[in-house]
């Protein structure tokens, strides 16, 4: 057996001490703190967010535009329409309830539902935050994305139940889609995280 010398000795002392002290230090970092690069850690890169864009139309509001945006960019595009249109003297009026578009600003989005019972809203339907409008004093509520067909997403009999044409776009101040353009919506939807804002512009 080999005798090692006082100052190897006291080498090896230190040694175990700095191994000790590392060893320590890794134990005790923050939970969360992102692991040093090169020893195996990646930082965890910011989920990219979902969000909705509707893009109204000054000439023809009911030939607007419903995006679905990601990384800053629109991944889907659809027709839509908001409010009762240019023809009608509140149609591009943002306060006026039950008549006029949607109000610009950003809005809480809803989960969406594709076989809601409202009392007229039925089958596909996102639900939107409530909106004070531009005058400061008037809020637009019960605001939704949705079309006109069944709970069961069918088209029915009654005209509220059932996509007759572009008239349809028309509506109290919801953005609507058609009937298949609604469905390819939470088509596209399914593909990513749920959004949770909607911006009108």
């Amino acid at each position: 057996m080999s005798v090692m010398s006082p100052l190897r000795v006291r080498a090896a002392a230190i040694g175990i001490g700095a191994l000790t002290l590392v060893t320590t230090a890794v134990a005790t970092a923050p939970s969360g703190q992102a692991a040093p690069a090169g020893q195996g850690g990646r930082a965890q890169a910011a989920a990219v967010v979902t969000t909705l864009k509707f893009v109204r139309n000054t000439s023809d509001p009911q030939n607007s535009r419903l995006y679905i945006v990601r990384k800053g960019k629109p991944v889907a595009e659809f027709r839509a329409g908001s409010g009762l249109g240019k023809a009608h003297r509140n149609g591009r009026k943002e306060c006026a309830r039950g008549q006029g578009w949607l109000p610009d600003g950003t809005y809480k989005v809803g989960t969406p539902q594709n076989r809601y019972n409202g009392r007229i809203i039925k089958g596909y339907a996102i639900p939107l935050s409530n909106k004070t409008c531009s005058d400061g004093r008037t809020t637009r509520t019960e605001l939704f994305i949705h079309s006109e067909m069944t709970r069961s997403g069918g088209q029915g009999r009654k005209e509220s139940q059932r996509w007759d044409g572009v008239n349809d776009y028309k509506s109290a101040g919801c953005i609507k889609l058609e009937h298949n353009d609604i469905k390819k919506l939470f088509r596209n939807l399914s593909r990513y995280p749920a959004p949770t804002r909607l911006t009108v512009v």
